[in-house]
């Protein structure tokens, strides 16, 4: 099966499919970039790398923040730990509820989030997305051709119930599968990884309930 470049745009969602379990998103970790500009911010006494990663009507909260640390931090020692975690901590909890994502806690660094957040990172670092593109476009190639092959030779319904029924079990993950990583990267970009998952999943994913069915009816099926 031969994936056109039009599948770069599609290939998006493989940021998605890309992320191993039980990782999804890389900001509220501590070797994540928005701990990272925390960390800058602190080291130069500049609030600006910080406040990148919040909502301009945020700023406020994360100025305050920052004074609170600077004046902390000069005890030295067990305060001055204390201090900046406090700051990580607020930093990461607003960046993402500016984003409408539910704060849990810093996690560890070393995290495995596969292969696709840091063929993103390296692209932001480096300039170039060869890699990251190559990443999608194999993703997306290799999720199609799978979802593809149990539909590939089985016959449409027909007088057959039996054989019908098979089809339609191959069809609806395949068509579930073409729709999602479409409206995933068209219109999940900004999303984080759990809500452009939900997009690849789609209503009735892997099966044919009565929200799948509605699905198919809206593409004339």
């Amino acid at each position: 099966m031969k994936v056109t470049n039009t599948a770069i745009t599609l290939a998006a969602s493989a940021l998605v499919l890309g992320v191993s379990p039980p990782a999804r998103a890389h900001c509220d970790t501590m070797d994540g970039p928005v701990v990272k500009a925390a960390q800058k911010a602190l080291e130069t006494g500049k609030p600006g790398a910080a406040l990148a990663w919040v909502k301009p009507e945020d700023e406020a909260t994360i100025k305050a923040a920052f004074e609170k640390t600077l004046a902390v931090r000069k005890a030295g020692g067990e305060a001055k730990a204390l201090a900046d975690q406090w700051f990580f901590e607020t930093l990461v909890r607003v960046h993402r509820a500016g984003e409408g994502a539910p704060y849990t806690g810093l996690k560890p660094a070393g995290q495995d989030f596969g292969p696709a957040i840091p063929a993103a990172d390296k692209a932001a670092a480096t300039g170039s997305a060869e890699a990251a593109e190559k990443l999608l476009v194999e993703t997306v190639r290799a999720g199609l051709a799978e979802k593809f092959k149990a539909l590939k030779g089985r016959k449409m319904p027909g007088d057959n119930a039996a054989e019908g029924r098979e089809w339609v079990e191959a069809y609806v993950p395949f068509l579930h599968y073409v729709q999602g990583v479409f409206m995933a990267a068209k219109g999940a970009g900004g999303a984080h990884v759990e809500e452009a998952e939900a997009a690849i999943e789609g209503p009735g994913h892997g099966g044919h309930g009565a929200r799948g069915h509605e699905g198919h009816e809206k593409h004339g099926k």
